[in-house]
């Protein structure tokens, strides 16, 4: 029996009619899964890391080194951030680009860090990084072996850096009155190096890389001083050449900011002290020192970074102890506040 063309003509109506419902409904379901998808890109944008500047150097030495193995080996991101390095091509314009906000943290001496910070700099020491061991003061004549035998003698030096400061604390402790008893030749590192070279001074305070430097093309001059082990005579502790420092509105920013420095920073020293000949490619090809002079001063010992909380009690001490014994030197009149180290 054929089928009434009416019924045909209602039932390809309903499947047309069904069709654009179903139609109608897919179009629906692609706009609600593109809400959602579009909602669902805010927290992920928001998730995006911070980012945190530091203060670099363009000078061929090691604190530009560890922003760039940082960086070369992405352990910014490994630890929830994104690091840009600012170079800067010297030490005053590396200090004052933090000290105006212009970056977020850096890596610098502990007592030049208390002179900012008692002249308004907020900023918080949240970790250490190289002993004193690059510190060393070099002297041509072999029957100079001791800072006392400079007595009456010329030394070359950086006044203004903290490293001098380290040389006059640890005179002070012996009776020696720089720039009295020793007679002191305002020089940065290259300076100071020439003019011993020239014999316009007796001895000459440097640092490295310049030290391993010097030993590869003079090795006939005598170390008379290293940093470490005469800070260790007077002290009993480690003391710090450079430790890293981040501003407090850096912190405010990025809450967690300290320690997830500190964290990449340890990845860097791993790098430095356990493949070594990786890094000393990376400071070759970054920072332009010859091949080599990295993995002598790792090797030698003078370069030993170590990476510790401030906040723990011992590292927190020894900190603490640069910073009173420059006091007493005479740097500055009082003592910071204890806010100038991070606490958790």
């Amino acid at each position: 029996m054929g089928r009434n063309p009416v019924s045909m003509l209602l039932s390809g109506a309903r499947r047309e009619y069904m069709l654009q419902v179903v139609r109608r409904c897919r179009v629906l379901e692609l706009a609600v899964l593109w809400t959602l998808l579009a909602c669902g890109t805010a927290p992920v944008l928001a998730q995006q890391k911070p980012k945190i500047a530091a203060s670099s150097l363009t000078l061929p030495v090691f604190n530009p080194l560890v922003w760039n193995i940082m960086k070369a080996r992405g352990f910014d991101a490994k630890h929830g951030f994104e690091l840009e390095a600012k170079p800067y091509p010297s030490i005053s314009a590396f200090y004052a680009a933090f000290a105006t906000g212009e970056t977020d943290t850096l890596i610098g001496g502990p007592t030049i860090l208390q002179k900012l910070y008692q002249e308004g700099v907020p900023l918080r020491i949240f970790g250490t990084a190289f002993t004193l061991a690059d510190l060393l003061i070099f002297a041509k004549d072999a029957n100079i072996k001791s800072l006392a035998d400079l007595k009456g003698k010329q030394l070359a030096a950086d006044m203004g850096g903290s490293q001098f400061q380290v040389i006059k604390m640890y005179a002070n402790a012996k009776g020696i009155e720089l720039g009295k008893d020793i007679t002191v030749v305002n020089a940065n590192f290259a300076v100071a190096r020439a003019q011993l070279e020239a014999d316009r001074v007796e001895a000459a305070l440097v640092i490295e890389p310049l030290a391993s430097i010097i030993l590869r093309q003079n090795p006939s001059w005598k170390v008379i001083f290293n940093g470490a082990q005469g800070w260790k005579e007077i002290t009993g502790q480690d003391g710090w050449e450079i430790v890293p420092a981040i501003r407090a509105d850096a912190i405010a920013r990025v809450p967690g900011a300290p320690k997830m420095l500190l964290a990449a920073l340890q990845d860097v020293a791993n790098v430095i002290l356990h493949e070594t000949d990786a890094a000393d490619k990376i400071a070759a090809d970054t920072v332009k020192l010859p091949p080599g002079i990295l993995k002598a001063a790792v090797e030698s010992k003078r370069l030993n970074m170590i990476v510790e909380p401030a906040w723990e009690p011992a590292m927190r001490k020894s900190i603490w102890d640069m910073m009173e014994r420059a006091v007493q030197a005479g740097f500055y009149q009082k003592l910071p506040d204890d806010k100038i180290i991070y606490a958790p």
